[in-house]
């Protein structure tokens, strides 16, 4: 089941979030900013278990972003990852956003869902806020994305 995170599932998105993170295939988060971004994330949900987290967040006027989808390994390849995008994407409709964008280290999976490569100096100067408070800042190696709604 797909469905939008609750406070309750913070601390498991937190570890399958770093898990990857500390093999270096995305990005960290602390408890701190997903707390503060619960209303973002969608979960997918198995007997009560999370098995995914995917984020969609309004970084300007028609612009939004695809944050953190990660899937727990056991679980990859069986349309999680597909199915909270897709959920993320009408969200993204649903609010007028016209572009999705996404930094990634695994662009081959959005691009099967429409998203083209781009240069980072194509996206607003807007979205490299959050980035000053990267690990990897101001050396991204992320490959930007976006996808026109």
């Amino acid at each position: 089941m797909i469905r939008k995170a609750r406070i309750e599932d913070i601390k498991k998105i937190q570890g399958l979030i770093n898990s990857f993170a500390a093999k270096d295939l995305m990005l960290p988060r602390s408890l701190n900013e997903l707390y503060e971004n619960l209303r973002d994330f969608w979960v997918a949900e198995e007997n009560k278990k999370i098995m995914g987290c995917c984020a969609l967040h309004v970084s300007w006027e028609d612009l939004v972003e695809i944050k953190s989808l990660a899937v727990a390994k056991n679980k990859q390849k069986k349309g999680y990852g597909a199915a909270m995008l897709s959920a993320c994407l009408n969200e993204a409709k649903n609010l007028g956003a016209k572009n999705v964008f996404v930094l990634t280290y695994k662009p081959e999976f959005f691009k099967k869902f429409g998203f083209r490569k781009i240069k980072h100096d194509n996206l607003p100067h807007k979205i490299w806020a959050e980035c000053i408070n990267c690990c990897k800042f101001p050396d991204c190696d992320e490959i930007a994305l976006l996808k026109q709604l």
